[in-house]
């Protein structure tokens, strides 16, 4: 949306029109009808919240960025509002903006699931000459809701005719550094440096622009150069440039300065592993040990178990430094009772700050004890007979 002077006429126009039309039609109305009207309008029109069994919406008034803005022209200004919907079984929400000169913009529909959703809405509008507008935000599904009016003025500065004895002005500008890759919390990673150079001891305004946005002002006493100073908190990883606009007394601007953001953790997460688990049975004497690998990507304590057919038998401790590294774990000779006597799996299970992990192997069982043979009973020798 591009405000013009016309546009605004004929808003004025317009709303003067329907003041009249309205105060005409309150004349004419009865008082229960006036009533009953002004009670519609004020539940149509209220804009902050609406309630119901099935939803509740509400939003909030837009904000516009810059809201009041003096400078060169053309300029960009953000607006940014909030929409709060709450329902028991998600809902589609559509809505769109109303503009200060009348005009709206297109519907927009986001889904959104069940409980209380905030859904952050913006839009941007370009002006080339002074304006004093409103934009405010109107939800159209699941309810009906119109914002409250968020108010911004633009005042442009034409500048007066430059001559050949007015200062000139040089600018250039440069990132520095031109390329972060670290972890991206709160404060500046990206500074910009301009360098403002003059024919003669001037005043300088000057302004930053950060990927086609505005983001900082200033105004300094010129010798003969002089540096300013910006700098940003990037959110996410992207490529991007700044510029440094001159104002006045001059119109111009320095070069584009590129800069690049990778965001990623300083520090990767520690995470720990189980492996190479080995197990070996004394069939014999019905016993079995075990033997694996406990490791890490980086320092950490690390709590380790041993189990027998999912029963834990042992339990222990590693550590590891800055750089991690790997362990050799045993379980101790251990007597299979029960079950376990059968054979089964042997399990190595690992704990660290960050993941747990495991390893196993099977083991066979016990010799099975023969049962005793019983000893042949020796049959009587018959007795000699007796002489």
């Amino acid at each position: 949306m591009k405000s013009t002077v016309l546009a605004r006429r004929v808003a004025a126009l317009g709303a003067t029109t329907a003041v009249l039309a309205a105060m005409v039609s309150g004349l004419m109305a009865t008082p229960a009808s006036a009533a009953s009207t002004a009670s519609a309008s004020k539940a149509t029109t209220a804009g902050a919240k609406v309630t119901s069994s099935k939803a509740k919406v509400s939003v909030l008034t837009p904000k516009a960025n810059p809201r009041s803005y003096e400078g060169a022209c053309p300029v960009q200004v953000d607006v940014t509002s909030r929409i709060k919907v709450s329902s028991s079984k998600g809902a589609k929400v559509s809505y769109r903006w109303l503009h200060g000169d009348g005009s709206k913009s297109g519907v927009k529909t986001v889904k959104v699931g069940k409980g209380t959703k905030y859904i952050n809405v913006k839009t941007s509008i370009d002006f080339d000459e002074d304006v004093q507008g409103w934009e405010a935000l109107q939800v159209l599904s699941p309810r009906k809701v119109t914002s409250r009016k968020g108010y911004f003025d633009v005042n442009c500065h034409k500048g007066p005719v430059r001559t050949d004895k007015d200062p000139q002005v040089w600018a250039r500008a440069w990132a520095s550094p031109d390329s972060y890759v670290g972890s991206c919390t709160p404060g500046d990673k990206i500074d910009f440096v301009g360098l403002i150079r003059v024919s003669d001891p001037t005043w300088v305004r000057y302004r930053w622009v950060l990927n086609g946005h505005v983001v900082d002002y200033g105004k300094i006493k010129v010798w003969d150069a002089r540096k300013v100073y910006f700098g940003f908190s990037p959110r996410y990883s992207h490529r991007g440039s700044a510029v440094l606009e001159i104002l006045g007394p001059d119109s111009t601007s320095s070069n584009r300065a590129y800069y690049k953001v990778w965001c990623k953790d300083e520090a990767p997460a520690v995470k720990v592993s189980a492996s190479n688990v080995s197990a070996v049975t004394n069939q014999t004497a019905c016993r079995v040990d075990a033997s694996g690998t406990v490791s890490s990507t980086g320092r950490a304590r690390v709590e380790y178990s041993w189990s027998v057919n999912g029963s834990t038998v042992y339990r222990g401790t590693a550590y590891f430094g800055y750089h991690g590294g790997s362990e050799r774990v045993s379980l101790p000779d251990h007597a299979l009772t029960g079950a376990a006597r059968d054979g089964g799996v042997i399990t190595l299970s690992v704990s660290g700050p960050n993941n747990s992990d495991s390893s196993a192997d099977r083991y066979v069982g016990c010799l099975s004890t023969p049962a005793p043979t019983p000893t042949p009973t020796d049959s009587k020798t018959p007795e000699a007979p007796k002489l």
